[in-house]
């Protein structure tokens, strides 16, 4: 896969705690591209993880995509974009560097703050697309 994350310099980089939080464009040519559905903090018993606590939520969301995109032969850094849902978007700032623990790589990325998720103790639900050779 050959893949370019591009930052024009006519359009502003988000920094958040000295990370830059995504790339304005990823330029892919690969051969398979896989969408993982909307991620929750939830286990393999389907049980919320870390009712209240964002950064809980954020660790098992990262677990999730990662074993997702496992099992369709990717990898976090085969993830092109991603789509973040946070119950608290100024919460959700506070724990970038989990955020970036998962998501390094730079994806195009859009993050919105909803009123409610899937389950009311949810905080934070992740859908990510992802191409490999």
């Amino acid at each position: 896969m050959n893949r370019q994350n591009l930052q024009p310099e006519t359009l502003a980089q988000r920094v958040v705690a000295g990370h830059v939080l995504y790339s304005h464009v990823v330029v892919v040519e690969g051969r398979r591209t896989i969408f993982v559905s909307g991620q929750l903090a939830r286990d393999f018993q389907g049980n919320v993880v870390g009712k209240g606590d964002m950064r809980a939520q954020l660790r098992q969301v990262g677990e999730n995509i990662t074993r997702a995109l496992a099992a369709a032969g990717a990898t976090l850094n085969d993830i092109v974009k991603a789509t973040t849902y946070v119950t608290d978007i100024e919460e959700f700032f506070r724990h970038v560097d989990v955020r970036m623990e998962y998501f390094g790589a730079l994806p195009a990325s859009t993050t919105v703050e909803v009123s409610r998720l899937a389950h009311p103790d949810l905080m934070v639900e992740i859908e990510v697309i992802a191409v490999v050779d």
